[in-house]
């Protein structure tokens, strides 16, 4: 008699790997009232990323040791929490805008596609990867991420009890779990409910974000947020016709790197921070890490276990009245 062996087909499947520049360079991570501000605002930014970007680029190429490293850029839409004007109408004005400050935008993205691309749940399942840094004497009694919708970097402060005349007593501050001398505690929403979903918050799916360009983020060991090309034909009307992520071009070098620099507002200082502790609790695909470490071993470069540290940000100041300075 043969002895029939059976398996979960799920448990088949092989982690793929993808192709990695040295640096991502995000050129822009702009909200919609950015762009009702009009050409001017977009001029402005990045005619002061132009700077910044050249000097990332020099960076790279002495950390690398290459004349030429392998450097692609990207552009990030928010579509998620508002919808302003059409991709037909913004896109071009983007790329024009950029053109004028001698940038190009080899790969653009919409945020709606960090929550749910190609029918893919992919902010759902990094949710799934949380896990949460134990604080000092926890006994596992609080609430989950999952339930709460908060993620910590420590000890939350502990519910008090109050004497009969009604002042608090006992009273302890929150902790961090990881403090050099003095707490820098962090609580970060995640998530809340609305009209029965959950809306995902920005730091939330910016960690996801940068998850896909530091190219960590797998669906059954399948890359998620693959680049579409984009064959130079007119832009759609609708946002939700317009691919999660598009390749504008052709001869651009790989969409995911082994580090990214994001080049932003320095209002958005606070939601990065809470990118990092996101990505600091997030449990990555070993394999995914591991096809790193092999490939950048290989070209002999150095990469940080940590992920969170694989990220690096420039923060410039924020425009007055849409101008950062004389002769703008």
């Amino acid at each position: 008699m043969s002895e029939a062996v059976f398996r979960e087909t799920t448990a088949e499947f092989r982690t793929q790997s993808v192709p990695l520049s040295h640096l991502s360079l995000e050129l822009g991570h702009l909200c919609m009232e950015d762009f009702e501000a009009g050409p001017q605002r977009l001029r402005v930014h990045f005619a002061e990323v132009r700077v910044w970007s050249d000097a990332a680029r020099a960076s790279v190429a002495r950390r690398t040791g290459l004349k030429r490293p392998r450097i692609s850029t990207c552009f990030l839409i928010d579509d998620y929490f508002t919808r302003f004007s059409t991709p037909a109408e913004l896109v071009p004005l983007v790329l024009k805008e950029a053109e004028r400050a001698g940038l190009v935008v080899d790969y653009l993205a919409r945020e709606s596609g960090c929550a749910v691309a190609d029918r893919i749940e992919i902010a759902e399942s990094v949710l799934h990867r949380l896990v949460e840094s134990p604080p000092s004497g926890s006994h596992g009694g609080r609430p989950s991420v999952g339930q709460t919708g908060w993620l910590a970097n420590g000890q939350r402060t502990p519910l008090t009890k109050r004497a009969a005349l009604g002042e608090v007593t006992g009273r302890r501050p929150p902790q961090e779990t990881a403090a050099r001398n003095h707490s820098v505690f962090m609580d970060v929403e995640l998530w809340s409910g609305q009209d029965g979903r959950r809306l995902w918050s920005c730091p939330f799916l910016a960690a996801v974000w940068q998850l896909a360009r530091l190219g960590l983020l797998r669906h059954l060991g399948e890359p998620v947020l693959v680049p579409r090309p984009w064959y130079g034909e007119d832009f759609p009307q609708d946002w939700d016709r317009l691919p999660p992520l598009l390749q504008l071009n052709p001869q651009a070098a790989a969409f995911s790197a082994y580090r990214t620099c994001t080049l932003m507002p320095n209002r958005f200082l606070a939601v990065e921070d809470a990118v990092r502790l996101i990505l600091d609790q997030t449990q990555v695909t070993p394999v995914a890490l591991q096809q790193v470490a092999e490939r950048s071993a290989r070209e002999g470069l150095a990469v940080p276990a940590a992920v969170a540290q694989r990220a690096t940000y420039v923060f410039y100041e924020e425009p007055v009245n849409g101008r950062l300075g004389e002769g703008t």
